[in-house]
């Protein structure tokens, strides 16, 4: 059946709508209008006004031997901040003076081979003062921080879970530029929790309401705004979850181990998601287009 013939079910408005520009920061930005890329987060004009033809921007803190640092092995990285004036990107955090960078990087910066879980993608230097701001804000070793660009190689998504399509790409994201999670699931994991989790512990860039817990799971083909996305695979949950986003202190434990307790894939996928419990869905873009907080939610069902 063609897809102009499919009918739409609705689901519920969209309350929040984030993106994570730096890959393991959780102070996110957050969108009132924000337009989609295949690759990943797309780029943001100022006063938080976006256009579907701007070139997407990416960003990624690794060590000097190019492997990615997030906020798995740096935890405090979740309490870097990020907005955008004049074509700047603009980063805060405890204790630090702020730090401005152009977003058009000079092409002379150098290129680094990094390291992201495990495959091989180019970044370039974006110079000496982000270096320094992230290595004295941390504290930990020497770091440097790389973007992405247009004409970069990306990463095929299959290499990490081999049942994604060949063709299926991405920058620095985990597997796919597109994460959503419903209200109605976090507030589910909350009633179990003794201390509760707040949205930003997962990271989410939709989230939905308007539904009961966990419907997400049951959701193939959407529709939000003119964006048109596919599911591609469950989230898979690990030690990210457990660094609380208000303090930067890991935990390793909750929420992650009360979220095995129930929510661990069925046998038959074992080989996807292993051990991971799962906690939202990954989309792949079909339809290039925008969307804002509040657009209703369509579930395309023939």
């Amino acid at each position: 059946m063609e897809r102009w013939s499919l009918a739409l079910r609705v689901i519920g408005p969209t309350p929040s709508s984030f993106a994570f520009d730096i890959k393991g920061i959780s102070v996110p930005f957050r969108y009132r209008k924000r337009p989609t890329e295949r690759l990943g987060r797309p780029f943001a004009l100022t006063r938080e006004v976006f256009d579907q033809n701007t070139v997407p921007k990416f960003w990624l803190v690794i060590k000097e031997d190019g492997h990615m640092v997030t906020g798995r092995q740096e935890p405090q990285l979740v309490l870097v901040s990020i907005t955008y004036e004049d074509d700047c990107l603009i980063l805060r955090a405890p204790g630090m003076d702020q730090l401005v960078l152009p977003t058009k990087l000079l092409s002379s910066n150098k290129l680094h081979d990094c390291r992201v879980f495990g495959l091989d993608i180019q970044g370039r230097d974006c110079g000496d003062e982000a270096a320094q701001w992230f290595t004295s804000f941390l504290k930990t070793d020497a770091f440097r921080l790389v973007q992405f660009e247009k004409n970069m190689k990306a990463r095929a998504s299959n290499e990490i879970f081999p049942s994604l399509d060949k063709n299926y790409q991405v920058a620095y994201p985990d597997c796919s530029p597109v994460m959503i999670l419903s209200e109605a699931s976090l507030a589910d994991l909350n009633t179990r929790m003794e201390k509760k989790v707040k949205i930003n512990n997962f990271r989410p860039n939709i989230v939905v309401t308007g539904c009961s817990a966990f419907e997400e799971d049951t959701w193939d083909e959407l529709l939000i705004g003119n964006v048109e996305m596919k599911k591609i695979l469950a989230c898979p949950r690990c030690i990210m979850t457990t660094v609380d986003p208000d303090t930067g202190v890991i935990d390793r434990k909750e929420p992650l181990e009360t979220l095995k307790s129930y929510r661990l894939c069925d046998p038959s996928e074992k080989s996807i998601y292993k051990s991971s419990p799962l906690f939202g869905i990954y989309y792949s873009v079909e339809k290039i287009g925008s969307l804002k907080v509040g657009d209703p939610v369509y579930q395309m069902v023939q």
